[in-house]
């Protein structure tokens, strides 16, 4: 458990760095346009901070890191919001600096999102592992869930 609050600690203050960060080179480039550089805030925050919060509570009540899968799931996630993050402020630093960028970091910020998705796939099958069937509940005692009547 203290790995995830660890990873959610240290992406609240790489969310909030690079809000600054953003900030401060526009500032300082008088730079008004868009660019991917004020996306890295929000993307840092939601995809790292908030998401690990949540991995946090479900490991709390499923010990979702007692499946295999999970330590694939972790480093992998983890491997590609580093590469994404990382490209999304390549690029827009770049923009904001008013060069262009190649294809080369479009490729890597698309292998970033693809190991994203696959972070997110192996977090599900863990997810998935360790919910209980109906079954499982009713042998531990506990009433299932009506299912919901069609209306």
């Amino acid at each position: 458990m203290k790995k995830i609050y660890n990873a959610a600690h240290i992406y609240m203050i790489v969310g909030l760095v690079s809000g600054f960060y953003y900030r401060e080179v526009t500032k300082i480039k008088h730079f008004t346009g868009d660019s991917q550089l004020g996306l890295v805030h929000t993307h840092v925050l939601a995809l790292g901070m908030l998401f690990f919060l949540i991995v946090l509570m479900l490991e709390k009540q499923f010990a979702l890191s007692t499946v295999k899968l999970f330590g694939w799931f972790f480093w992998v996630y983890n491997a590609g919001l580093a590469v994404t993050v990382a490209m999304m402020t390549l690029h827009g630093t770049l923009t904001v600096l008013g060069h262009g960028s190649g294809a080369a970091i479009a490729l890597v910020a698309g292998l970033g999102h693809i190991l994203l998705t696959v972070g997110l796939i192996l977090f599900f099958i863990t997810l998935g592992k360790r919910i209980p069937a109906r079954r499982e509940i009713a042998d531990r005692g506990a009433a299932p869930a009506e299912p919901l009547a069609d209306a």
